[in-house]
């Protein structure tokens, strides 16, 4: 094949493995032949509406089958695939539409309104997913294609992908991802993480977030597993469909991995068949890490970002619990360093930058050469923006991100290790610490807590609790019970909403609110 990139994967599986099942949604299943078979008739049916190397093919919707078959299909014409947020706005729908130059955009049912928008906007082509045979123009699409292989001359150097980062300031920006960079974290991820080819892997988070995609869907299939499609997340749900199809690999956020733990059959269900339950977003307590352990589950944690791939950091099951708050060292083909202000290596249990190099990292950000310079030292390390410590082994923790760190006192305070104390108290199910103006101190700490219990702890039991493990200048001074946390769909905490909404003096507070904006 010519095609050395994404596009040829379903072939080259088919070749391989072309009766074992690729992907399950609900009751269908499609086996390596059929998918690949779907592939081609809709590269040939994009070919048909226009759509060549370089141009884009952008899709919004929940997790299904014709999500990768767009993707797969945008890659054997050479053009670039953009998974839009299917949480965002009309507006924004159309206004990333249009800053990436979107040709067709693939969607379903419940983003129509959106994809009008976006159309009516900038004239891109809809095609609709839907679950009638009336409303399903992807399907009657796939089916009207041609069956004739194409072969495109696609390099390892070419544009595969632009996914936009969550854009917590300003307009979001698109990452540009090359071939290379997915087949790159994909081989990471194979080597590192030890998958096999019986692997059945359950897909719940959404597949336009970097994760579920690069670290979960493509070295599963890479390997010539099964990735279980599931479009929302719900604990009873989720833990039917690991006894029904007999899941071997979890890979999600802590969240993700709580909530699964809630419902009372918990401990009667047969997880059995589950080998390893990977995890990345944020840390993950020891108290959720013993939980899965105890179920004989191995569970391993990571850190990246869309720009990198994203996998840069790797914990494996051997250190999860002896290295609570730690996301490990560089995968195999990545190279880490953390510096100080002025670009030299960090000594151990120092405080410095994230900088991720290898042929993992993007390429740069659609139409933002400023911010490409901007996100690059030295024209080769890609700036993380996340502060963090390496130990004497050499495991890298995150402390926080730059912009979330406060000073109390002339003392750094960085939340997430706050946070990482606070999980560890038994009425605590989630929390996050933020800085909030103080006369005396400048700034001091207030920490959100989601209660464990019915009844919620008293404010002066939290503070208590962190006081007995922590320095006094990052102990929190107020608290706030609130019934959630808002989190993108990576999991992290969106520090700005908390802000932007908890910015008054710090006065201790034990009233129950929910937080959901």
């Amino acid at each position: 094949m010519r095609n050395n990139g994404i596009g040829s994967w379903p072939r080259r599986c088919a070749r391989r493995n072309p009766g074992r099942a690729a992907i399950v949604h609900g009751d269908r299943t499609l086996t390596y032949r059929e998918f690949a078979a779907r592939v081609t008739r809709a590269a040939n049916g994009l070919r048909k509406l226009g759509v060549g190397r370089g141009d884009r093919v952008a899709y919004v919707g929940a997790n299904h089958p014709a999500f990768l078959e767009a993707f797969f299909a945008a890659g054997t014409l050479g053009a670039v695939f953009v998974p839009l947020n299917m949480r965002l706005a009309g507006r924004e729908i159309a206004a990333l539409a249009g800053d990436c130059g979107a040709a067709v955009l693939v969607h379903d049912t419940g983003r129509a309104a959106h994809a009008g928008e976006a159309s009516a906007a900038s004239g891109v082509r809809t095609l609709q997913v839907g679950t009638e045979p009336g409303e399903d123009e992807w399907n009657a699409f796939v089916d009207a294609g041609e069956d004739t292989a194409i072969d495109e001359d696609v390099s390892l150097d070419d544009p595969c992908l632009i996914m936009y980062t969550s854009g917590t300031t300003g307009m979001p920006k698109g990452a540009v991802l090359t071939h290379g960079n997915l087949t790159w974290n994909a081989m990471d991820v194979v080597v590192d993480v030890d998958l096999r080819s019986d692997e059945v892997s359950l897909v719940v988070a959404p597949l336009f977030h970097a994760a579920a995609l690069s670290m979960n869907c493509l070295p599963i299939m890479l390997k010539g597993g099964t990735v279980v499609l599931v479009d929302a997340f719900d604990p009873e749900r989720t833990l039917d469909i690991v006894q029904r199809y007999r899941i071997t690999h979890l890979h999600g956020v802590p969240t993700i991995f709580e909530a699964l733990t809630r419902p009372q059959r918990w401990p009667e269900t047969d997880l059995s068949s589950v080998r390893r339950a990977s995890s990345g977003g944020s840390a993950a307590p020891l108290t959720l890490i013993r939980t899965y352990l105890d179920r004989g589950i191995a569970f391993s944690q990571g850190y990246g970002m869309t720009e990198t791939g994203p996998g840069a950091l790797y914990l494996p099951p051997t250190r999860a619990a002896d290295k609570v708050g730690a996301v490990g060292r560089p995968h195999f083909f990545v190279d880490v360093r953390v510096v100080d202000a002025e670009g030299r290596d960090v000594g151990p249990g120092e405080v410095g930058e994230v900088l991720v190099q290898g042929p993992n990292v993007m390429s740069g950000y659609w139409n933002r050469p400023d911010a490409t310079e901007a996100s690059f030292a030295g024209g080769k390390w890609f700036r993380s923006g996340d502060l963090a410590t390496v130990d004497d082994d050499g495991d890298v923790s995150i402390v926080d991100r730059i912009k979330d760190m406060y000073i109390s006192g002339g003392e750094n305070v960085y939340p997430a290790e706050v946070e990482q104390i606070l999980h560890g108290h038994p009425a605590v199910r989630d929390c996050a610490v933020i800085g909030v103006p103080d006369p005396t101190w400048g700034e001091v700490g207030r920490a959100l807590i989601v209660p464990a219990t019915a009844e919620p702890p008293s404010a002066d039991d939290i503070i208590g609790y962190a006081t007995e493990r922590l320095a006094k200048f990052k102990v929190p001074k107020s608290v706030v019970f609130v019934s959630e946390l808002p989190r993108n769909p990576s999991g992290k905490l969106l520090k700005n909403r908390l802000r932007d909404r908890y910015p008054l003096s710090a006065t201790p507070t034990s009233t129950l609110g929910k937080d959901n904006s």
